[in-house]
């Protein structure tokens, strides 16, 4: 940090850092070793010495060009682009036409996939003509100076999860709402961030009235009220709805053990491994449904939390695979009217996917798909 740069230490990486940054990545023997495991698997464990020149000599073709964070972005689509293609039924979008592609926006969105959550947002963003977002995101998760670079490359920004005591994690809270506040209103720049910390492993998406408790602290308060202040940020709900979590028996694994002993011991690359999952595995049918810009009419966190969950969980789009695990743990059919868009897998097959799970896992499984059918019954309850 310096007092020209105050927000250094955790901003998205800019133009003219972006040349540097790559050259230290190309050099990074451990992020060439870990392009080679995920592109060759075994033979990368067996053969490094010799895959290793050969992955950085195919990064630097990839980079060839890279003059920009947005040209850094546009070879990630291409990435994007063969994902969508080889790991979903296809990807449909729904609320652009209720937002303005020339003003920011602070997305709040539900929190499903660690990485593919913005991923996929950033990408309807991008397609239909807006400026993709800058990323919050938990330096938990960067357990490696390669990783921290590679995420702020793509407009991510670190949010301090590792700051020691009361004193330290306010500060550090502050410092993040500052920023975030910045970005939108100095830069212009659109904002993701998730509705909660951490995944919703069981499949209820809740915001966190902390969440926006934090954004709340850059409010000048003898000057803004705080419903002023929340509009002022633009908040926008996003409910990211996938027919198949390829992460669900990895989170059925850690909420049965959290069941079984109280606690669960995550591994030093679990998130990592998870990452990889994700982006590899199948997913399905995925919706982004974007809701309404939030206004002034709020006097609380816990209001401004209520309405985001209000409109995630509106926006939410039911499949196949939710009702199906919903009778399977219910014991009948969830009520008539629940909307539900086709499915691309058949009941078989789902059904086979959930008992290929160990049985003591597989109850927490199911609810990752059920308790969407819950939240939209309970929704359509309090309506």
């Amino acid at each position: 940090m310096s007092e020209h740069d105050p927000f250094a230490d955790i901003r998205p990486y800019r133009d003219d850092e972006l040349a540097p940054v790559l050259a230290r990545l190309l050099r990074d023997r451990e992020l060439t070793g870990a392009v080679a495991a995920f592109r060759f698997g075994g033979p990368a464990r067996l053969l490094p010495f010799l895959l290793r020149p050969a992955v950085r000599w195919y990064l630097k073709r990839e980079l060839r060009g890279v003059a920009s964070i947005r040209d850094l972005q546009l070879v990630i689509r291409r990435y994007m682009d063969a994902m969508i293609e080889q790991t979903t039924a296809g990807l449909t979008v729904s609320g652009l036409e209720r937002l303005d592609p020339d003003r920011a926006y602070l997305f709040v969105s539900n929190h499903r996939d660690i990485a593919l959550d913005p991923a996929f947002t950033n990408y309807a963003l991008h397609i239909n003509g807006f400026d993709t977002v800058q990323i919050a995101i938990g330096d938990n998760l960067l357990t490696k100076p390669w990783v921290a670079d590679l995420m702020r490359l793509n407009k991510s920004f670190l949010v301090r999860r590792s700051a020691a005591g009361p004193r330290e994690l306010f500060a550090a809270s502050r410092h993040l709402s500052a920023y975030i506040r910045h970005a939108l209103t100095v830069e212009g720049a659109n904002v993701w961030i998730a509705q909660r910390e951490g995944r919703a492993k069981d499949g209820v998406d809740r915001t966190e009235p902390a969440v926006i408790k934090m954004l709340s602290l850059s409010r000048d308060k003898a000057a803004e009220a705080f419903g002023e202040h929340i509009a002022s940020l633009g908040i926008v709900p996003v409910a990211i709805s996938y027919e198949l979590d390829p992460c669900d028996a990895l989170k059925a694994r850690e909420l049965a053990e959290r069941a079984r002993t109280g606690a669960y011991a995550k591994g030093e690359q679990e998130d990592v491994a998870s990452i990889g999952v994700g982006i590899a595995g199948s997913k399905g049918r995925v919706h982004v449904s974007f809701g309404t810009p939030l206004g002034s009419g709020f006097e609380s966190p816990a209001a401004v939390a209520a309405e985001v969950d209000r409109q995630i969980l509106a926006g939410f789009r039911l499949h196949p695979s939710n009702l199906q695990a919903y009778e399977a743990l219910e014991g009948r059919a969830p009520p008539a009217g629940l909307t539900c868009e086709s499915g691309s897998i058949s009941a078989a097959v789902f059904r086979a996917r959930m008992e290929a799970i160990p049985l003591a896992h597989r109850p927490f499984a199911l609810a990752g798909y059920a308790n969407a059918v819950r939240s939209q019954l309970a929704l359509r309850e309090a309506a």
